[in-house]
């Protein structure tokens, strides 16, 4: 058993790309410790700049020691909003109002052993992650096109790619190689309509049980997913890996339809990010059913690749190189209630350019630039120009702050 490789897979799953905690508290049988970084940025994207948070976070871990080799642990993590964000809004009177500063991100509780591996059970980083967090490390933009932040960018929880909710996962490693399987245990369904106009769940839901054809009942449930990662020499790592799910809907009339959300693909890895010298990652993925496109429509099938190359200097300077593409081609969209025209296209593609100052390994000030090179036409052209309004060029300085 190569116990170096099982402490790597569980730091994976503690806090992913980068780990970096403070030991807070130790006596003979538990440790407590807190992590997390604040990353703040000025950004000019889309005609404005300002001031913005960049998915800052806090993190506490939890580890008993119990018998026979065997350790409990948890993890509990919240994204945190450090510069403010306050809006004005007026009702008959004007008000101040703030988003939250606390989200959840992670949370979860398993146990682990150097022999028979670690059984976790929360909201976690996904098996999928596995595979394709070897070019997640540009700080502004990181990758979209990997099939991680599903849904429109969000944080990949419904399928379990991401940050996957009501997870249940297994890791162990034998040798060289590595791995982790997961089921996603939920329970979810919703309704959609065969209209352009706003409606509300509600409505759908009586069309659907007055028999109406066009309007469905939508369940998606478990999902399943399974990685390999194979550490080939001190430099050159391989990782391989699936990610699986069901949509089971039924119409208003009785018809029913399946349709399989599936994500499979590879990658490599060539060095360390954190470490002097060059650093190299790529991945390929295929997908169906998988994501959506900017406006909310589920994508039939694309493929996505990302790539990253940066060097990093002894006096702290990284320069880095990211190029992402997810294209879906034409004739994308699955579901027939969206009335898409077939010649609607989408290819988010684009390329980073960055360089870090590394100060020391827990301080880091930044500059990255972003330029778009996405395709989403349509000959609908106020539906284009919302599908390309968050696939801007743009630039970004800021300071990463880690504990």
């Amino acid at each position: 058993m190569n116990k170096t490789l099982v402490a790597t897979a569980l730091a994976a799953i503690f806090l992913v790309p980068s780990v970096s905690a403070i030991e807070i508290y130790k006596d003979n049988k538990n440790a407590v410790e807190i992590g997390g970084f604040i990353d703040a940025r000025v950004i000019n994207t889309q005609g404005e700049t300002e001031v913005v948070n960049g998915a800052s976070r806090i993190n506490f871990g939890f580890n008993r020691e119990l018998t026979d080799g065997w350790k409990a642990f948890a993890k509990l993590e919240w994204g945190v909003n450090p510069v403010g964000s306050s809006d004005i809004v007026y009702n008959n009177r004007f008000e101040s109002v703030q988003e939250e500063f606390f989200y959840n991100r992670l949370g979860y509780a398993g146990l682990s052993h150097d022999t028979y591996g670690t059984l976790t059970i929360g909201k976690q980083w996904g098996a999928w992650y596995d595979v394709v967090y070897n070019t997640n490390y540009g700080f502004v933009w990181d990758g979209n096109t990997a099939g991680v932040y599903t849904y429109n960018k969000d944080d990949g929880a419904v399928n379990g790619v991401g940050r996957g909710d009501k997870t249940v996962q297994y890791r162990n490693a034998f040798g060289d190689v590595s791995f982790a399987v997961q089921a996603q245990l939920k329970n979810s369904s919703f309704y959609t309509c065969d209209t352009t106009d706003d409606i509300t769940q509600a409505q759908c839901q009586a069309d659907w049980e007055s028999g109406d054809k066009a309007a469905q009942q939508v369940e998606y449930n478990y999902t399943y997913g399974g990685a390999l990662t194979y550490k080939a020499t001190d430099m050159l790592t391989l990782t391989a890996g699936i990610n699986r799910g069901e949509f089971e809907v039924s119409f208003g009339n009785g018809e029913q339809r399946t349709a399989i959300d599936v994500i499979y693909g590879a990658g490599i890895t060539w060095g360390n990010f954190d470490n002097d010298g060059l650093y190299a990652a790529a991945n390929f993925n295929r997908q169906e059913n998988h994501d959506t496109d900017n406006i909310g429509r589920l994508i039939k099938d694309a493929y996505g690749i990302e790539s990253l190359v940066s060097y990093k200097f002894d006096n702290g300077l990284r320069p880095f190189i990211s190029y992402n593409v997810l294209d879906a081609g034409k004739d994308y969209v699955i579901q027939p209630n969206f009335n898409a025209d077939p010649n609607d296209e989408f290819k988010r593609q684009f390329l980073v350019v960055g360089l870090h100052f590394v100060w020391d390994p827990n301080t880091v000030l930044y500059i990255e630039a972003r330029k778009d090179y996405s395709d989403f036409t349509s000959a609908d052209k106020d539906q284009e120009a919302r599908m390309a309004l968050s696939e801007s060029d743009g630039v970004a300085i800021g300071i990463r702050y880690t504990l």
